[in-house]
């Protein structure tokens, strides 16, 4: 090889070597007879593998692509040379443009397969799903490229049928066909330890000019993670509060029913999600936690329903109170399929609000504490899932007096779930998955209240009784239904029977 070959760069020399292989001239054999671009067309078909060795020499900085475009270049120039120089050929014109022109046909389609494999890098044409730091399936991807952009997202859609049969008219609802959401996954892993992640939603179908109800675009997470260590790593953005199994992993594919369990709505008021700075980790084996500082829920958007309206989304969030958020999950190695775990969120949600009351501007703390416990286990086809939360809510009265609706001194919520996949038994070797399903939930946003405040007859005491069925046909798409019938301390609600489509991308 020549001296200016010898100091090329390392992949110039990789790509180099396997022209060499597959027959296509360098300047160490320029002088010596070359084959006909018959012999090398046969001779690339032949080397697939070869090329496809190649990917791992390929990066994706721009360096890196200047040098492939200048390689291909190259091989084109060499190429149509190769041809005009060969012995004995006819010297007419016709036939010069004739070989050169199967020769640039070939050498197109030898870029085009470059092309091809530096696209894969980024866009694999297979994924592994499942869940890491914390995040769900599709939302990890980004973790598992080598470097550069990561794209992925999840969607879901259902219609509500509402059985109002014994229903109080003024809590009647109609039917609903709803795109629910669709979301965006945009990742970028800067380098082995630095990655950015990003959820990008579009709720209801629309934008809804201005109106949460018909449809809002939002952030629900943009959070960048360093990960120094397996055991602390450090992540910081708009996070999710790392509470129960619905807010973090809330993919359509990796939980029963078309709808979010209400308990994960109301008592942890799923999907939540605040700006603020934390830890993360593995500590032994089977043993993960989380633990951030964040931004203080809102008391401003407390009410009867809870402290879902309290949270603040990373949008011009205040900050006068901050509050921190923790998590602990044990899954024993010697029991695959079991998890066991607890989180907590605390802090002040006054954030220096006045509240005018009867006594005068009030300024209240609204001490603000959630406690939950969680317990999950698949055993071959058998899934089962329950879940407790706990909440209370200090100056009650205060908010209850300036907001003129009750809001509840405590609150709590519970459920318990089960399902089994029937189809292995159905059809053998089958990939597809279907599963009936069944739920118990128990709820009550005004489990105690303020002195003098109304719990509204116990309408905020809810029980739900819910079945279903969950298919998969592929991997990526689930189709669900289910039937919930509703009651409350206060009498019937109306029943829902709700079908519907998922999928992660």
């Amino acid at each position: 090889m020549s001296e200016p070959a010898a100091k090329s760069s390392p992949l110039r020399a990789a790509l180099s070597t396997a022209l060499l292989s597959c027959g296509i001239a360098g300047e160490a054999i320029a002088a010596q007879k070359l084959p006909s671009v018959e012999d090398l067309w046969k001779v690339i078909q032949q080397q697939q593998q070869e090329i496809e060795a190649l990917k791992t020499k390929l990066g994706q900085t721009e360096t890196v692509q200047k040098e492939v475009k200048q390689e291909v270049q190259d091989l084109k120039t060499a190429n149509k040379g190769e041809v005009a120089s060969q012995p004995g050929k006819p010297a007419d014109e016709a036939g010069k443009k004739k070989a050169k022109s199967e020769s640039d046909r070939k050498t197109d389609i030898l870029a085009a397969e470059v092309e091809k494999l530096k696209t894969s890098l980024i866009i694999p044409e297979k994924r592994e799903y499942k869940s890491m730091y914390g995040m769900a399936p599709a939302a990890s991807q980004v973790y598992m490229n080598k470097r550069g952009l990561s794209i992925g997202g999840y969607g879901e859609f259902f219609y509500t049928n509402f059985q109002n049969d014994g229903v109080e008219k003024s809590l009647q609802r109609k039917n609903t066909a709803d795109m629910a959401r669709l979301v965006l996954y945009a990742g970028y892993k800067f380098n082995d330890w630095i990655v950015l992640n990003n959820e990008i939603e579009f709720e209801h179908g629309s934008t809804g000019e201005g109106s949460e109800e018909k449809g809002e675009v939002s952030v629900e997470f943009s959070y960048l993670d360093f990960l120094f260590d397996p055991r602390a790593n450090v992540r910081t953005g708009l996070m999710l509060v790392p509470m129960g199994f619905i807010n973090e992993i809330h993919e359509p594919l990796f939980f029963h029913g078309n709808r979010r369990p209400e308990v994960e709505q109301l008592i942890i008021p799923t999907t939540w999600r605040e700006m603020g700075v934390g830890v993360h980790g593995e500590i032994v084996p089977g043993l993960v936690y989380r633990a951030y500082g964040i931004n203080g829920l809102n008391a401003e958007g407390y009410d009867s329903f809870g402290i879902r309206e309290g949270r603040q989304g990373g949008s011009r969030a205040l900050a006068e109170n901050l509050a921190f958020t923790g998590r602990v999950d044990y899954m024993p190695p010697e029991l695959p399929g079991l998890m066991v775990g607890a989180s907590t969120f605390l802090g002040d949600a006054g954030q220096g609000n006045v509240f005018m009351t009867a006594a005068g501007p009030q300024k209240p703390s609204v001490f603000t504490q959630l406690y939950e416990g969680h317990l999950q286990w698949h055993y071959r086809g058998f899934e089962f899932r329950a879940l407790g939360a706990w909440g209370g809510v200090g100056d009650a009265a205060i908010l209850s007096e300036a907001k003129g609706e009750t809001v509840g001194s405590s609150n709590y919520g519970w459920y318990v779930e089960g399902a089994y996949d029937v189809l292995p038994w159905l059809w053998k070797g089958t990939t597809q998955y279907l599963a009936p399903f069944v739920r118990y939930q128990r709820y009550n946003t005004l489990a105690t209240v303020p002195d003098g405040f109304t719990d509204y007859d116990g309408l905020y005491d809810r029980r739900i009784y819910q079945a279903g069925l969950t298919y998969k046909p592929i991997t990526n798409i689930v189709i669900k239904a289910d039937y919930q019938n509703i009651s409350s301390g206060a009498g019937q609600l109306p029943g829902q029977f709700n079908l519907g489509v998922g999928f992660i991308y």
